[in-house]
């Protein structure tokens, strides 16, 4: 947007009875909207307040909401006519964590990462983390000819190793006319079909990752009925032994999903989703290049079971789809060499289920959420090597206080467990208490 003479004509909070959400919106005039600005006080006062409630509305209409989405910005930018609205917020969050009876060497409660056998240096650990505080900018553009242009961008701090603190880029996308187009949170994730959690991470058997894509959605039914499809960029992890090597990849992986909504405010949902990937390796033996085909399906919801209970869930079966099973991004399990003949390879076989409730204790102040998880791997033809992971548990229970509307208090246990081929296995506790603050 070219702006001539740009200045704030109002700052103000939205005032309504029926909404919570109350940002202060600044007002932005071109050139030519300041020289056709003289009129009454009160055409002032009607225009001001029609330009807020419409910014107000529209980023109320293009939020998303779900595992870990950040709310509303505090401060929206907007034209008189509202054909542009720029929103900039973020928070801080802080996390103080304990482990006892075994500790997971990682930032986040990851069973994959539970040591099998407990020494002196891992039974106990004390952390304290901002690394997952989070800046955002979020654009609606309201185009005659393409209707809402949404664009996003937001980054936390979680870019390199442990602590370090450099600035990761999360999404960055622009949707229009149903399609998304840069890098989201990957189309098989359900993100309304787990509670928050005070780990980042959340439930193993969820798939809260992030993806670079080209997806398109259309809903149906009076928004009912929703579909998805979309291409997105491949991350292999996969264990090669001595008689492959990893090449580059050439086939997108193919996410999908049909969900049906229904309820008050459709706030119950089911959605079945898929996933297919075609894999590529080259074989040393033969010379040649060779893929290996890799799916995955899923079923997932929510349900409201009343204003105060709200259910969730997911399941998941499939072969070579670490990147689509929290527990196991980047275990190198999309595929092993055949343990009967090393000469060939092939995809391991896995699935995951999770299960959790939230009860809203006193509703927008007041929750508590608990839940299961586990992921598994099969075997095939045997397995790769004793100390290769079979099954992870994740057990947690948290309390979320809603202070105000910008700060928030929770605390949470963590209890975790893995289990390798061999039936060797560990466990590992943890207390957390959050601390987050939205601007």
């Amino acid at each position: 947007m070219v702006l001539g003479a740009v200045f704030a004509m109002v700052q103000t909070r939205a005032q309504s009875d029926s909404e919570e959400y109350q940002p202060i919106v600044l007002m932005m005039l071109t050139e030519k909207g300041a020289a056709a600005y003289p009129m009454s006080m009160d055409r002032i006062i009607i225009e001001q307040r029609e330009a807020v409630n419409n910014a107000k509305n529209v980023f109320q209409a293009t939020q998303r909401t779900g595992f870990h989405q950040a709310h509303n910005p505090q401060v929206i930018f907007t034209s008189r006519d509202n054909r542009f609205a720029l929103g900039v917020g973020g928070y801080v969050n802080l996390r103080t964590s304990y482990d006892f009876k075994g500790a997971v060497d990682d930032i986040d409660f990851v069973p994959y990462k539970i040591p099998i056998y407990a020494t002196y240096a891992n039974r106990q650990r004390i952390m304290m983390d901002a690394t997952t505080s989070r800046i955002f900018t979020k654009a609606v553009v309201n185009s005659p000819k393409l209707g809402p242009v949404l664009a996003y961008v937001d980054m936390d701090f979680r870019g390199g190793a442990q602590f370090s603190y450099a600035p990761r880029l999360r999404s960055a996308y622009v949707s229009l006319l149903g399609f998304t187009a840069g890098r989201d949170v990957t189309t098989f994730c359900d993100l309304q079909a787990a509670p928050t959690t005070v780990d980042f991470q959340g439930p193993n058997a969820y798939n809260f990752n992030f993806a670079t894509m080209l997806r398109y959605e259309h809903s149906l039914l009076q928004d009912h009925l929703t579909l998805g499809l979309a291409l997105e960029m491949p991350v292999v992890s996969g264990t090669y032994g001595e008689n492959f090597l990893p090449i580059s990849q050439r086939v997108p992986d193919i996410p999908m999903y049909v969900e049906y909504s229904w309820g008050r405010e459709c706030r119950s949902h089911v959605r079945a989703s898929a996933v297919l990937r075609n894999m590529y390796l080259h074989n040393v033996v033969k010379g040649e290049n060779t893929s290996l085909f890799g799916w995955g399906v899923q079923l997932s919801g929510r349900m409201a079971v009343c204003d105060m209970v709200t259910l969730f869930f997911n399941g998941i079966y499939g072969k070579g789809i670490t990147p689509y099973i929290q527990d196991l991004t980047g275990s190198g399990l999309d595929f092993t060499p055949n343990p009967k003949d090393a000469t060939q390879i092939q995809t391991t076989p896995m699935w995951a289920v999770q299960g959790a409730a939230q009860v809203d204790i006193i509703p927008s102040l007041l929750s508590v959420s608990g839940g299961y998880s586990v992921a598994r791997v099969d075997k095939e033809n045997g397995f790769y090597s004793a100390d290769e992971y079979r099954r992870g548990t994740y057990i947690f229970g948290n309390v979320f206080y809603h202070v105000t509307d910008n700060f928030t208090l929770a605390a949470e246990y963590l209890y975790g467990g893995r289990k390798n081929m061999d039936t060797m296995k560990g466990s590992a506790n943890r207390i957390s208490i959050m601390m987050q603050y939205n601007f």
